[in-house]
């Protein structure tokens, strides 16, 4: 498993590419929207999946939908609120003493078990990923 960082490696991309000998990965966290989505696409392997978190840096206008194509790719929008309503949520779940309903916990180690449960949707509650 690997990790890259977007700010000491700008092609970024290319880095996954090399990491896995040119397959590409299989899913990406995207949550810099417009303008990170295309070294994403560029990342991810043959039918990979990309989750798209919010829209930092604004709404996606060009997209390369023939690469999307081509590609095979599963392109997924996770819809976040903003910093104000984060904060307002945090304060309500202390305020009332909201605990999340857990059905399991793993390891960063065993991401990919972690996301074949996820999968199979036979889980009730969160999937947590410890990654410290």
């Amino acid at each position: 498993d690997h990790t890259i960082n977007y700010k000491t490696t700008p092609d970024w991309a290319a880095a996954a590419r090399k990491i896995t000998g040119g397959r590409g990965v299989d899913h990406v966290v995207e949550v810099g929207g417009a303008e990170t989505l295309q070294q994403s696409m560029q990342a991810a392997r043959i039918g990979g999946h990309i989750a798209v978190i919010g829209l930092l840096s604004g709404l996606m206008k060009d997209v390369n939908v023939a690469a999307i194509f081509s590609q095979n790719l599963t392109i997924k929008g996770i819809t976040v609120g903003n910093r104000e309503q984060f904060d307002d949520m945090v304060r309500g779940i202390e305020r009332n003493n909201i605990k999340p309903v857990i059905d399991a916990h793993y390891g960063l180690e065993e991401l990919g078990t972690a996301l074949g449960h996820m999968a199979g949707a036979s889980h009730f509650g969160k999937i947590v990923i410890d990654i410290a």
